[in-house]
């Protein structure tokens, strides 16, 4: 029932025309509600606001247009839900959506220039380097630990210096990026003058909800601002000083460009990340990035196709046919360079013939590391002090623990990694290339490695400049999801009166000519 009176409010707001003289809901007797129509087809609200209207229960929405027209919304939870704007927040955004929706106008073929794009993403680029202080992010960082937030969301919170250079290289590769938007893949003739063609247009609006990843928001802006998407980013309570300071920085840069800073608009409360995950009319594809709880919360209460994965449990199996510091190397890699990634590795997988020599010259390797090891009953035999239960074989540790388990081949170790893995990154360490070839080729993973380390899944190692995000699921986008999975394609047929009862009745046939793109 609530639901049904959240769709009534949306379709009793949207079926309004733009020109409003008495508004579905009132505020008050001076409140002056306008829709103006923006640039790129796209509207938003302008409110005038008297101060007798400044309250929490002032009832509106707005939001009108062929295409996405939509000033924020957001949804106090009450008794039932409904469509509240909170006044105090009150700031008209932009939203981008169906670039090629409307035709070309000259504002539309400015701003969707290749060169624009990228003028753009490095204004962000500036303004992240010119403004992002630490001291935000320390701010963030005491106030969580004294909260007690645990150990692996606190590492992923903290952003050093490092971690920013990383991000602003990031950004950098981006704006190098071939431009993914109005590319033709298809062309088509499917008779004289009719002409078919599929080109790539931008998804439309992002709803991107993270935990303790402030970086996120960096790459996540960048990549949507390259694709030509909006994007409403909704960061963990923990980095909310951190996230505010990127975010006046991005809005600086933005500035600068003909986007404007209405492109990206940052949610801060749980009230207006709930209100998000109902948006289905207008988000076309929400992004968690978080724990297994956040993902399967938004999963199984959003109608929005949801990209992501719920957890990261990695493996990495040592063949028999293997050089041992090389598989040690790569397994300490794996494990260490950063437990509280979703690309380390949880479970370690070794061939009964090596699992003896392995562990005699990896265990003090580990141990040295701070790495707790936990293994069955076999490798507890060869000195592995820690037991491993049922449970540990399907947990992301996100830490500096590994769980053990010695397998008698190649089969019985794809056998475990099929019960156990969440799809995400394993790998094989093996000299034998035939061994190679059947790990990489049976098993059903978004990123399938051999003789390297899992951390090397992500979209700035792979070329991408960034990523949203890491799909584990088997549709595209699979894996680590940078530009191309931001965009969808839109068939363009082009024609003179043709009619498909000429070609029902044999008067016409299809040539099906492919033209070049």
């Amino acid at each position: 029932i609530y639901l049904t009176i959240l769709l009534f409010s949306f379709n009793l707001i949207f079926s309004q025309t733009t020109n409003i003289e008495s508004p579905p809901f009132k505020a008050g007797e001076n409140l002056e509600y306008r829709v103006h129509y923006g640039i790129f087809n796209a509207s938003y609200a302008s409110l005038k606001l008297s101060n007798n209207d400044l309250n929490d229960e002032t009832l509106l929405a707005s939001g009108y247009g062929k295409t996405i027209g939509l000033a924020r919304f957001f949804f106090k939870v009450e008794d039932y839900y409904s469509s509240y704007f909170d006044i105090k927040k009150v700031k008209p955004i932009i939203f981008k959506r169906n670039i090629y929706e409307g035709g070309y106008t000259k504002n539309l073929e400015v701003y969707f220039d290749s060169q624009l794009k990228k003028a753009t993403v490095n204004n962000i680029k500036n303004g992240t380097v010119k403004e992002v202080s630490t001291k935000a992010n320390v701010q963030d960082l005491e106030r969580s630990e004294k909260e007690g937030l645990n150990k692996s969301l606190l590492s992923r919170l903290q952003l050093t210096k490092i971690k920013l250079k990383g991000c602003i290289d990031g950004v950098i590769k981006v704006s190098n990026l071939a431009d993914p938007i109005g590319k033709r893949q298809l062309h088509r003739e499917l008779d004289e003058n009719l002409i078919l063609e599929r080109v790539t247009v931008p998804l439309g609006v992002l709803g991107v909800i993270f935990e303790s990843r402030p970086d996120a928001l960096i790459q996540i802006a960048s990549l949507a601002v390259r694709s030509g998407n909006g994007a409403l980013l909704k960061g963990g309570s923990e980095a909310k000083d951190t996230n505010q300071a990127i975010m006046d920085s991005l809005d600086k840069g933005l500035r600068k460009s003909n986007v404007g800073s209405g492109a990206l608009s940052l949610l801060t409360t749980r009230q207006e990340s709930l209100g998000l995950l109902r948006l289905d009319k207008f988000v076309n594809l929400i992004i968690p990035r978080g724990s297994n709880e956040l993902v399967q919360f938004i999963q199984e209460n959003t109608r929005i196709p949801v990209l992501g994965h719920a957890d990261g449990i990695c493996h990495l199996y040592v063949d028999n046919s293997v050089d041992i510091d090389k598989a040690i190397s790569i397994a300490l890699d794996s494990k260490i360079q950063y437990p509280a990634a979703c690309n380390a590795i949880e479970t370690l997988l070794i061939h009964e013939d090596v699992a003896e020599i392995f562990l005699k010259k990896g265990l003090p390797i580990f141990s040295s590391e701070g790495v707790t090891l936990k293994g069955d009953t076999k490798s507890q035999a060869l000195g592995v002090k820690n037991k491993a239960d049922e449970s540990d074989w399907s947990k992301e540790y996100l830490d500096l623990i590994l769980s053990i388990k010695i397998v008698r081949n190649v089969n019985e170790a794809i056998e475990h990694i099929r019960k156990y893995s969440s799809r995400h990154t394993e790998a094989i360490v093996t000299e034998d290339k035939m061994v190679a070839e059947k790990f990489l080729s049976s098993v059903d993973s978004a990123g399938v490695y051999h003789n390297c380390s899992t951390r090397f899944a992500d979209g700035f190692r792979y070329g991408f400049g960034a990523e949203v995000g890491i799909s584990t699921q088997t549709l595209p986008p699979r894996g680590p999801v940078g530009l191309e999975g931001l965009v969808t394609y839109r068939y363009y047929l082009r024609g003179d009166g043709d009619l498909v009862k000429d070609f029902a009745s044999g008067d016409r046939s299809f040539s099906h000519i492919d033209l070049p793109l």
